[in-house]
């Protein structure tokens, strides 16, 4: 310790100890407050005169400290960490150290703060992933067939896909073009007890108004010129039994949908041209890009099959929201089209970097597009920035870089905070020694990062 002291003095410690990002406290060997950095100033609220001079215990009655480390120091001796909340709702990991004397007697208690309030939620995003996945798995097996979901939002999906697989009741799917609602449909009927019998799609707005009829209900002998002598079964009669998904449900025209809802509600068809009533066992399950709800207010969708179809429904989010689903995504894809073109490409980190900055709005349909066109256009087994489309690179490197027009403050601040992240993301292996870098705290670098999704990951390994 005098070696020590001779390197550095006590009136160099103190702002040593002041400069930390950790709140650090000093009390006597009584449990009277003598001393406190400046974080704890901010981490507590508290300025030197609201505690020192103060007894632990009094400052434990005050709310300050709940309850106060130093206090169980003093009753047993030795150290201790315990982790609390104060009084603002932080969640806190304290540390407090006895200092004995020659004799062994306590002389001052040396205490230390850190805020992990970041940790403890990120831990508990953590443990609800671990818990969708452990329900996904048991206690049989569920098929995800492909469906990518890192994202707590494609969790919930997920979740809710298992618990309704096995309740024989209408789906309404929705969500924008592009997002999986077609995988979502699959996944309904594969993980249900319908999943050994016909699976049936049929696209409502890409069949014209003259034929569909006949597609879903069939028709009877010489119902129409051109139709086939024998009559034909309609899409709901051949998937009895099993699931009949209607894709852009909002196509169908007006005067289907009141036939539509007597199939759902009655459980029978009539072909066209018939007159007989033929008995139908199919779950209904249909999809949407559009607001059925507005179309119901301008008189454009029958309000009671609204409600018929919309008994549960599930939403699939868009790609630029479940933006933790996108690095998968493309690996996913990556790896798929490595297989059908055999082929061993791999995406340079800058290429990957650009592809997360793109905004999507053709969602998961449009990234397999442009994986499956990047592994078919580059020749070489590295596809590099240079390779990206032009209208993606020419957008990604818009929201990175900061526009011609005066913006706010909070946005100039946000786009330098961005760059800096990449910029650490690039030499930097973790985010330990990103926030040492940039001198912050490694709970807000992950904060950060995912503010400004941004992948770690993406930048390593490439």
């Amino acid at each position: 310790m005098n070696d020590f002291m001779k390197i550095i003095t006590k009136d160099e410690l103190l702002p040593i100890l002041d400069s930390i990002s950790d709140a650090v406290f000093i009390d006597d060997k009584d449990g009277i407050a003598l001393w406190c950095n400046k974080a704890c100033w901010e981490l507590y609220k508290v300025v030197p005169a609201d505690i020192c001079g103060k007894h632990v215990s009094t400052l434990e009655k005050m709310g300050i400290f709940t309850p106060s480390v130093a206090a169980l120091v003093l009753k047993k001796k030795e150290e201790v960490t315990i982790i609390h909340e104060n009084r603002h709702g932080k969640r806190l990991l304290s540390t407090s150290t006895p200092i004995f004397d020659k004799d062994r007697n306590i002389a001052k208690i040396v205490t230390t703060s850190r805020d992990i309030t970041e940790l403890v939620t990120l831990q508990e995003r953590l443990d609800f992933a671990h818990s969708t996945i452990k329900e996904l798995k048991s206690p049989d097996k569920f098929s995800r067939h492909g469906l990518i979901a890192v994202s707590e939002a494609m969790h919930n999906v997920l979740v809710l896909i298992k618990r309704l697989s096995s309740i024989d009741t209408t789906v309404l799917i929705t969500g924008e073009s592009g997002t999986g609602k077609g995988v979502v449909a699959k996944l309904l009927h594969e993980n249900g007890p319908r999943n050994d019998f016909p699976f049936t799609k049929i696209n409502c707005g890409a069949i014209p108004e003259t034929l569909i009829e006949s597609e879903l209900f069939g028709y009877e002998r010489g119902a129409f010129t051109g139709s086939r002598s024998d009559g034909k079964k309609g899409l709901f009669e051949v998937s009895q039994d099993g699931t009949v998904f209607l894709d852009e449900i909002s196509e169908l025209p007006l005067n289907l949908q009141v036939k539509l809802l007597q199939v759902i509600q009655e459980k029978e068809i009539v072909k066209v041209g018939g007159v007989k009533s033929i008995p139908v066992n199919v779950r209904v399950i249909s999809a949407t890009n559009k607001d059925l709800f507005d179309l119901v207010q301008k008189n454009k969708f029958r309000e009671d099959l609204y409600y018929r179809l919309n008994v549960i429904p599930i939403n699939v989010p868009p790609l630029r929201e479940r933006h933790e689903d996108i690095k998968p995504l493309i690996q996913h894809f990556l790896d798929m089209y490595n297989e059908k073109l055999d082929c061993r490409k791999i995406i340079d980190a800058n290429a990957i970097a650009m592809l997360l900055r793109y905004n999507w709005p053709g969602n998961v349909r449009e990234l397999q597009n442009i994986v499956e066109r990047l592994l078919i256009t580059t020749k070489s087994d590295i596809i590099l920035p240079e390779h990206i489309p032009s209208f993606i690179a020419a957008a990604s490197a818009q929201h990175q870089a900061p526009k011609d027009e005066a913006g706010t403050l909070k946005q100039a601040v946000d786009m330098a905070e961005r760059d800096l992240l990449l910029k650490a993301c690039r030499r930097c292996k973790s985010t330990r020694e990103i926030a040492k870098a940039l001198s912050i705290s490694q709970p807000s670098v992950v904060r950060k990062l995912k503010k400004h999704g941004i992948a770690l990951d993406s930048f390593l390994n490439h």
